[in-house]
């Protein structure tokens, strides 16, 4: 299966989700607001938050990173892009009149900004087996750097996770080998953070 067949796959699933439960933490995936923002704090840790900055959400779904930032009182410019029309239509609906926000509906319209987040978007994977998703995440993880000057950072699930709480359509991440890939790939300056209560871990990749 190609990359594209694999991202519409995905697309559909949450193009499902916000037309169910609507833009809200559920209609993101997420099981509530509190640890969709809890992930929010890990990601932006790659930033320096003092300093005006400019931002990119890959895989922005309904825009709640920069409605967070927003409400943190960061200055910054940020570039939203996700692969389901239906979270980019509430994403651009909910952000309305901010003139620091815009959003693309390809990959191909992003252009490099300081940092570049990523989060919830290695987690879904349908039927699709652990090589071919491990290879879509490298491609992705390449992508991810090119579009960071600064640095960047994702999550991912883990593969510590408990096994009753694990499905099998969601993908689990061994935490080691996702950092080592980091450190020869893409920077000597990696954080692997692992301890904020979630299954799940954050990379940060500094340049």
């Amino acid at each position: 299966m190609s990359f594209h067949d694999i991202l519409a796959d995905v697309g559909r699933y949450y193009s499902d989700k916000v037309r169910t439960f609507g833009p809200t933490a559920r209609g993101a995936d997420w099981n509530s607001p509190e640890s969709q923002e809890l992930r929010f704090e890990q990601l932006l840790k790659v930033c320096d938050l003092a300093k005006p900055f400019s931002i990119n959400d890959y895989g922005c779904g309904y825009g709640a990173l920069a409605e967070y930032m927003t409400r943190k009182g960061c200055t910054f410019r940020y570039c939203g892009f996700d692969i389901s029309a239906d979270m980019l239509s509430k994403a651009m609906e909910l952000q309305r009149g901010r003139s620091q926000c815009t959003f693309v509906h390809e990959d191909s319209g992003l252009a490099a900004m300081d940092y570049t987040v990523a989060s919830g978007i290695f987690n879904v994977r349908l039927g699709i087996g652990d090589s071919e998703w491990q290879d879509y995440v490298t491609h992705a993880l390449e992508r991810l750097s090119e579009l960071s000057e600064k640095g960047f950072a994702f999550n991912m699930l883990t593969k510590y996770s408990d096994p009753e709480r694990m499905r099998p359509d969601l993908y689990y991440a061994d935490p080691c080998r996702v950092f080592d890939q980091c450190k020869t790939r893409f920077s000597k300056q990696v954080a692997l953070l692992h301890d904020y209560g979630l299954y799940e871990f954050t990379v940060i990749v500094r340049k």
